[in-house]
């Protein structure tokens, strides 16, 4: 049953829950049908119908409670045990949804579970395994922006993230609304295709102990060209048309299916509007 899906990933506040019923509130207004499944144990509500809620697995206040696990270890916990019960996921998927079905997967906001651990590395093999084509979509807060170190400690886990998952992988810089006019000007423009020497500037202004170890990192990042990042306003229709083809894009989605024409003319000609 072939399937397709994104991977919503990212630091926690990067706004995976948001970005998620924003995509969601996109497609009923375009008419075109899109699931969420909460991946996340640590879930408390939801702004987006959903089909599929891990909790019902396994819940991280139940872990906690029963006091072997403060949250980063329980988290840890609660994914190792939908690892080892991926069977469960498998059946719920199998039968709530079917051929094309096009899924948005809300993940923890745990960034180890990607970069130092092999746990989500793991059930996305298992996704592919059911014939699923997936995306995986690591958000940044586009704020960071502000705070250099912070920014390019975002763009090492997107990197590390993007290494792991071994799946197409699309960066996108969130809540560029709350921005204002910066998200408009050439200096914001910089952040989106850039060049890392350039934007760390004189290494001298950081810690003179890493001024190597941050030239080295700042090299790595422009000689393989691996990151970049597709800027998202949720108060832009046309921007969040364009985050989405680019993702369908990235897993051919919409290439052999029957899609109501004028539903593709919405898509294409909102995310050329930009």
């Amino acid at each position: 049953m072939r399937l397709f899906g994104q991977l919503v990933v990212g630091p926690a506040g990067a706004g995976k829950s948001s970005y998620c019923a924003e995509i969601v509130q996109h497609c009923q207004t375009i008419g075109r049908s899109v699931f969420v499944v909460n991946l996340d144990p640590a879930a408390e509500h939801f702004d987006y119908p959903v089909a599929l809620d891990v909790r019902d697995l396994i819940n991280l206040t139940d872990v906690i409670e029963g006091g072997a696990y403060g949250p980063n270890g329980g988290l840890v916990f609660c994914m190792e045990y939908l690892l080892e019960n991926i069977s469960w996921l498998h059946d719920q998927i199998s039968n709530q949804f079917v051929e094309d079905d096009y899924i948005l997967f809300d993940c923890p906001g745990q960034i180890e579970l990607y970069t130092h651990l092999n746990i989500m590395r793991r059930i996305v093999d298992e996704f592919q395994q059911m014939d699923m084509r997936m995306c995986g979509v690591y958000l940044l807060d586009s704020q960071f922006i502000e705070d250099m170190p912070k920014f390019f400690a975002g763009v090492l886990s997107a990197m590390s993230v993007m290494v792991q998952l071994e799946i197409p992988h699309v960066n996108v810089l969130t809540k560029v609304d709350k921005l204002g006019r910066a998200a408009k000007s050439a200096e914001f423009e910089r952040f989106l295709d850039f060049n890392a020497s350039d934007l760390m500037g004189d290494t001298r202004t950081y810690n003179p102990k890493l001024q190597h170890l941050n030239r080295a990192l700042a090299t790595v990042i422009d000689e393989h060209s691996l990151v970049q990042f597709v800027p998202l306003n949720v108060r832009d229709k046309s921007s969040i048309a364009r985050v989405m083809f680019i993702i369908d894009n990235s897993i051919q989605y919409g290439e052999d299916l029957d899609i109501d024409p004028r539903f593709v003319r919405k898509e294409v000609d909102a995310a050329c509007d930009v």
